[in-house]
C-alpha cells in the first residue's frame, strides 16, 4: 500500500544523546544510559541507533528495531502540568524530542522522513523501574502505564545524518494499522488469537513479535 504524507509543521526540538550514569533504585544504585541530553552538532543515524549514544540494557532496550525513541514535546508538557514541575527533556530516554505530532499514538508502520534520514515506527515505549529512577519517583512507571504516552520507537529506513531543528515529514504506512498506543494496551492485557496474528500482520519490533509468536504457540 502507498502511504500518504501528512503535511504538518513537524520538527526536532532536541537531538539527545546518553552515555552512562549512576541512578538510586529501589534502594541500590544502578548504572543506565536512561538520561540523555541534548547536542547541538549532527549526529549520525546508522540502522543500530545513533553514534555516541549508550544503551546499556540491551535485553530490553536497543537493536534494530528499537534503534531510535522519539517522544513529542507536547506530552513533556502534559506531564508537567499533571505533576505540577518542569521535567528536563531527555529524561525519558528519548533520542529524538519531537514537535508537531497531533496524537501521541502513531500507526505501525508509519515513516519519519528528515533531510537524509528514514524512521519507521515499530513500537511505543513500555515503562520499567528504570524510568522512575530517573524521574526519582517509584509511582511514575505506573502513571505513565495508566496515561499511554509512551513515545515511538523507530527502526532506520535509511542511515544519515540528523539535526536538532529539522523539520520532517510524516508518511502514513497504512491507516487500518495498530497505533503504537495500541500494542502498549495489548501489553499489558490477555489477547485472543486473532488479535494476535492481526498485531503479527504489521512491521512490529522483533521483541514484541516474539512475545506474541510464544503465547500463540502456547494458546495453539
Amino acid at each position: 500500500m502507498v502511504g500518504m504524507m501528512v503535511k504538518l509543521v513537524l520538527k526536532i526540538i532536541n537531538v539527545n544523546i546518553g552515555q552512562p550514569s549512576r541512578l538510586k533504585s529501589r534502594g541500590r544504585e544502578i548504572v543506565t544510559g536512561i538520561r540523555k541530553l541534548p547536542i547541538s552538532t549532527p549526529v549520525y543515524v546508522a540502522k543500530s541507533g545513533i553514534n555516541d549514544d549508550s544503551v546499556l540494557n540491551t535485553k530490553h532496550h536497543g537493536g534494530p528495531d528499537q534503534a531510535v525513541y522519539g517522544y513529542r514535546v507536547e506530552d513533556y508538557r502534559w506531564w508537567e502540568k499533571e505533576l505540577g514541575h518542569p521535567i528536563e527533556e531527555g529524561v525519558f530516554g528519548e533520542n529524538l524530542t519531537l514537535e508537531g505530532l497531533t496524537s501521541a499514538g502513531l500507526p505501525i508502520g508509519s515513516r519519519l522522513h528528515f533531510n537524509q534520514v528514514i524512521l519507521e515506527v515499530t513500537a511505543p515505549r513500555i515503562p520499567c523501574q528504570t524510568l522512575n529512577a530517573a524521574m526519582q519517583n517509584n509511582r511514575f512507571s505506573k502513571l505513565f502505564a495508566r496515561e499511554a504516552r509512551s513515545g515511538f520507537y523507530f527502526r532506520v529506513i535509511t542511515e544519515g545524518e540528523l539535526n536538532a531543528g529539522e523539520n520532517f515529514e510524516l508518511e502514513h504506512f497504512d491507516r487500518s494499522a495498530p497505533s503504537t498506543v495500541d500494542l502498549f494496551y495489548a501489553n499489558y492485557r490477555s489477547l485472543k488469537k486473532s488479535e494476535l496474528k492481526n498485531f503479527m500482520a504489521w512491521p512490529i519490533d522483533i521483541r514484541t513479535r516474539r512475545k506474541f509468536k510464544r503465547q500463540l504457540e502456547r494458546d495453539t
